[in-house]
């Protein structure tokens, strides 16, 4: 049943063949992805060229998701942009590669593959940077380039490793295989943890993530923020499952987390705000599986889940907010309540990413931060749930401002639905989960 697989990835593709028609032909085959997940769910498990299980799915699930939502936001998003770095046709092309690259890391068996597909990740992405054109945002461009490109040069070296110890890269052979706890394979797995950890966002091999999100059209921060970075993460979680380095996987979590709500406290500018929130976010659901438990990596998928929508939401009303007001600055908006979809929007996904009852990320930060209870890691928990509170209460302090402060001086376009829609399906995930928890007890 490879044919599934090679389907979700060609038909992307055969959508930028009709480059004349590609905004139309781009969407048109995303919501024909969202279809082909149905058979894929099917699939699972599946090992061959391909390997799905449950957790495959859900990540491919999300990067099918925000893809489609990001496409249809970027139709009018898009059209708008007065100074264009590329064309409107080769954004669409771009977006494709973009999207096909993440799922083909996502399903392949090789890690070896894993490596190319989060590599082209950042060749097909990196133009995509510069849509809206400025200085700032070519700079933004050339250090996304720089800093993740050298990430991935220790990731590369980190696959190195995998093969020498085990004689081929096939992720389901090696996962097979009794842990192999040599210095190698102990190092393999630390430096993946440099490598693919920084297109994570950890600490201190971020900095790329805040410039980029910030300078990035509204549809590709919520692409970078939504999905890649999660991505990037199931590829780390697969090499964590060789030989699992709990207190260093948790540990370098904890300091990112730490440093995200740091930089989170100060703050002036919302879309790196909501960057740094993503840096929060994707190193709890690094937390969560470098527990090694299984109510930590329920946590962490949970999380994930809710935080694309969330997240993409939040960045969809960025860029509604950019459009309207022309400023990126917080203490500049004011008065949004007056336009009711922005302001709602804007209030369900920052409650989303900062964890709020009954959204899936806060269902999911509970899992989390019961799992490290649950292997004695005290002194992470301490500072989780410090930095936990800092994020919550910078975040929607900031958004509280835009929202309720001042009078609203702007024009009366009232946003995309697109932005409502994923924070709705955001606070969706906590329910329903709360409705199966309550069937299966």
């Amino acid at each position: 049943m490879i044919i599934i697989p090679l389907i979700i990835l060609i038909i992307p593709l055969i959508a930028s063949i009709f480059y004349k028609n590609i905004k139309n032909s781009s969407a048109i085959g995303a919501i024909i992805e969202i279809f082909m997940l149905i058979p894929l769910y099917l699939l699972n498990p599946y090992r061959g060229f391909f390997y799905i299980d449950t957790v495959t799915f859900i990540f491919v699930l999300m990067v099918s998701s925000i893809y489609l939502l990001s496409v249809l936001y970027s139709r009018k998003y898009v059209r708008d942009i007065k100074n264009r770095g590329i064309s409107e046709n080769m954004y669409y092309l771009l977006m494709n590669f973009f999207y096909v690259a993440m799922e083909f890391a996502l399903m392949v068996n090789n890690y070896g593959f894993m490596w190319v597909g989060i590599e082209t990740t950042t060749i097909s992405s990196a133009l995509l940077l510069i849509t809206e054109k400025s200085d700032t945002s070519l700079e933004a461009t050339w250090r996304y380039i720089i800093i993740v490109s050298a990430g991935v040069t220790f990731a590369f070296i980190s696959v190195i490793l995998i093969y020498y110890s085990f004689g081929t890269l096939t992720v389901t052979t090696i996962l097979a295989e009794k842990i192999s706890n040599t210095l190698t394979v102990r190092l393999a797995v630390g430096i993946a943890l440099v490598g693919f950890g920084t297109k994570v966002g950890i600490f201190p091999v971020h900095t790329w993530l805040p410039d980029a999100h910030s300078e990035g059209p509204a549809p590709v921060s919520a692409m970078f923020s939504g999905v890649l970075l999660p991505t990037a993460l199931y590829v780390l979680y697969r090499i964590y499952e060789i030989f699992p380095m709990r207190m260093i996987f948790v540990w370098a979590g904890t300091v990112s987390v730490l440093f995200a709500a740091i930089f989170l406290s100060y703050q002036h500018n919302y879309k790196r705000m909501f960057a740094y929130s993503t840096m929060e976010n994707m190193n709890i659901a690094l937390i969560g599986m470098g527990t090694g438990t299984e109510i930590g990596l329920i946590g962490s998928l949970l999380l994930l889940l809710s935080h694309s929508f969330g997240k993409a939401g939040a960045f969809y009303t960025a860029g509604d907010i950019l459009h309207i007001s022309g400023t990126k600055e917080i203490n500049a908006i004011s008065g949004f309540i007056e336009n009711k979809r922005i302001s709602a929007s804007l209030l369900l996904s920052s409650f989303a990413v900062t964890g709020t009852p009954p959204y899936g990320t806060f269902f999911g930060e509970f899992l989390i931060l019961y799992s490290v209870l649950s292997i004695h890691f005290y002194a992470q928990f301490i500072i989780i749930v410090f930095s936990l509170f800092i994020a919550f209460v910078s975040i929607n302090l900031n958004v509280s401002r835009m929202i309720f402060r001042g009078k609203y001086e702007y024009n009366k376009s009232s946003g995309s639905i697109i932005s409502l829609i994923s924070g709705i399906i955001s606070i969706a995930t906590g329910i329903i989960f709360l409705v199966v928890i309550n069937a299966i007890l």
